[in-house]
């Protein structure tokens, strides 16, 4: 039960509830513990009946069609059929085969085939003619085709024969002679109607018991209805059913088939459904008699209650304690609790009483406390008057104070910075001195390198000259060498070649010395050039030297100023900080003394708020002592 209904309900509606539920609970548990086991039992005795049923149609079909088979195996081995077969003359198999037919009233007809599905003998001349000219409709039909298989089938059976004009099960069987081959087929026609016979017991026993939707279906290893006791479509779901299987442990007609007996729900558990409405109205009945009782017992339980209830609403409405207590109860809990109700009621009447009188002693006295928190709150407002002057003019010179403190610091700040600046700047012209020396220094060097460098240049133009001319004697040689091989005839042919060889290696070194030449003519004049522009930085480099000397020397006497500078705003900042260390404590000091009176003003005044809040309890106190009418 949702908690938010408990605190809404009386306490006689809890009572009536929890013996309600206590009492209806394991009732109802129980109830449902016995429909449970009630509806168990029913299935398993449904489920044992059906069985019985199924099982028993079963046997009883199996064994009547086992009987017919083995019957036909009998007769397909009479000589007289073989003979028949044989000779082709039907005279004694029709005799033979109508006694079988009359014998046996299950067969609609006994037929002798050849192996060529041709009607050599039947039960009846008739249903001889009827096969006449059919043969090859009879080789083709199913159960002729599993009888020289060997086998037999019910193919067929659950649509109207043609020849029989009602619906047959063929248990047909070959026929072989001595030496086993077959002859051809005997067909006994089973009446498939003889099944309606067989299970009509079975109705007969479902209609006693009151199972008037009691059904039982025989359908076949493929699934196809071969019987059932309905007619016309009908829909099995939800139906209680129960299968039975005819195995194959003996082989025959109808292995695999299923005998489903099956029974309407509503009738099979309408005895269980009566039963259970039964129980739930008598359930009913005990939870209204457990009810109405539960709810006499409440009453008389709380009726003492709401009477001390009444009585209380007039102590906190009207506040009368002059009330009489004139409440029945016996002697168990609610008794003891109207006498101790009555009880305190006696001793409240006392306590006003004495509350009233008490109540207006502390009235004067809280008067007399406040007039006196008056008088010295005001005299405690004028000295916190003037103390808050003079915590003001005290706060102006410490304000002045620390604006002078702050603006040395600002000047000794930036001295100390201006000094700084100096110290690094003379650094930086001391740095500038060394870089420039090293640059001067470098730069004569490198002039000097030039010239030598120049020089070289000069010196190499000068082998080279040297090597022209070698070129050109070697070239006048071999000119006159080609001369004395033209004089020598056939025999200076070889020298000549050489001497020509030796002309053009000397027109290759004239070529190459003419362009070594004129490069070292161009590097002269690149070196004479660089030798100049050398000489101009070096002059220039000298100049800036000279330069920063003269700025270095003006750095240190700025720096020196700075210095002194510096030491004098340390000086200044030193006073002020001092000047300011001694205001402060003299602030300081009229700051505690406006902060104890502002303490002695907080509790002047919360003594007064006190002794005010004191009266109004005690007029509080008052007014309710006097609420109650004792």
């Amino acid at each position: 039960m949702p908690s938010f209904i408990l605190p809404s309900l009386t306490l006689r509606g809890r009572l009536l509830l929890y013996m309600t539920l206590v009492s209806c609970v394991p009732l109802l548990v129980l109830t449902g513990l016995q429909d449970k086991l009630m509806r168990q039992q029913t299935e398993s005795q449904l489920d044992a009946s059906l069985r019985m049923e199924a099982e028993g149609f079963k046997d009883l079909l199996e064994s009547t069609l086992a009987e017919r088979e083995a019957s036909a195996h009998s007769w397909a081995e009479d000589p007289v059929l073989r003979q028949a077969l044989r000779t082709k003359d039907p005279a004694a198999s029709d005799a033979m085969l109508s006694l079988l037919q009359r014998r046996y009233l299950t067969l609609n007809g006994i037929v002798l085939f050849s192996d060529d599905g041709v009607a050599v003998s039947a039960s009846t001349p008739k249903l001889r003619e009827a096969y006449a000219g059919g043969a090859e409709a009879v080789r083709q039909a199913a159960w002729f085709r599993q009888a020289q298989a060997g086998s037999t089938t019910a193919e067929g059976v659950e649509v109207e024969d043609p020849i029989y004009g009602v619906h047959v099960l063929p248990l047909a069987v070959p026929v072989m002679d001595e030496h086993n081959q077959r002859l051809g087929v005997l067909l006994a026609a089973f009446d498939w109607g003889q099944v309606g016979e067989l299970v009509k017991p079975a109705l007969a026993r479902a209609q006693h018991r009151g199972h008037d939707s009691f059904s039982l279906e025989l359908q076949g290893a493929d699934g196809r209805t071969l019987f059932d006791t309905r007619k016309g479509a009908h829909d099995d779901t939800g139906r209680v059913a129960v299968v039975a299987v005819n195995g194959s442990d003996v082989r025959d007609v109808g292995d695999g088939w299923k005998f489903i007996a099956q029974l309407d729900p509503e009738e099979a558990y309408g005895p269980l459904n009566e039963m259970r409405r039964l129980v739930l109205g008598l359930a009913a009945l005990f939870v209204a008699t457990v009810g109405l009782g539960s709810w006499v017992l409440a009453r008389g339980i709380t009726r003492p209650l709401r009477a001390l209830s009444e009585v209380v609403r007039r102590v906190v409405k009207e506040g009368d304690l002059t009330q009489v207590m004139e409440v029945k109860a016996g002697r168990d809990e609610v008794g003891e609790l109207t006498q101790a109700f009555g009880q305190m009621m006696k001793n409240l009447r006392e306590t006003a009483t004495s509350l009233q009188e008490a109540t207006h002693v502390l009235s004067e006295t809280v008067a007399e406390l406040n007039l006196a928190s008056e008088v010295q709150e005001r005299n405690v407002a004028r000295q916190a008057a003037a103390l808050q002057e003079t915590q003001v003019t005290a706060q102006e010179i410490k304000q002045t104070s620390l604006l002078a403190a702050e603006k040395a610091e600002t000047v000794l700040g930036v001295a100390s910075r201006a000094e700084e600046v100096g110290r690094a700047g003379e650094v930086a012209i001391r740095d500038s001195l060394g870089g420039f020396q090293g640059l001067h220094e470098q730069s004569g060097e490198m002039a000097m390198r030039i010239v030598q460098l120049n020089e070289r240049t000069q010196q190499i133009g000068g082998i080279t000259q040297t090597v022209k001319d070698l070129a050109d004697q070697s070239n006048m040689l071999a000119l006159n060498a080609a001369i004395e091989a033209v004089r020598s005839g056939e025999h200076g042919k070889g020298f000549s070649v050489v001497a020509r060889e030796i002309r053009n290696l000397a027109d290759q070194s004239i070529q190459a010395t003419e362009k070594v030449r004129d490069i070292l003519g161009d590097l002269g004049h690149a070196i004479i050039s660089t030798a100049k522009m050398t000489e101009q930085s070096h002059s220039s480099v000298a100049e800036g030297l000279e330069q920063v000397r003269t700025s270095g020397e003006h750095l240190k006497e700025l720096a020196t100023i700075v210095q002194d500078n510096a030491a004098a705003a340390r000086q200044i900042a030193g006073a002020v900080n001092q000047q300011n260390a001694g205001i402060a404590q003299i602030f300081s000091a009229v700051t505690d003394l406006s902060s104890m009176m502002t303490e002695t003003q907080t509790s002047l005044r919360s003594t007064t708020g006190a002794a005010k809040r004191l009266q109004e309890v005690a007029g509080q106190m008052e007014g309710v002592a006097r609420a109650y009418r004792i």
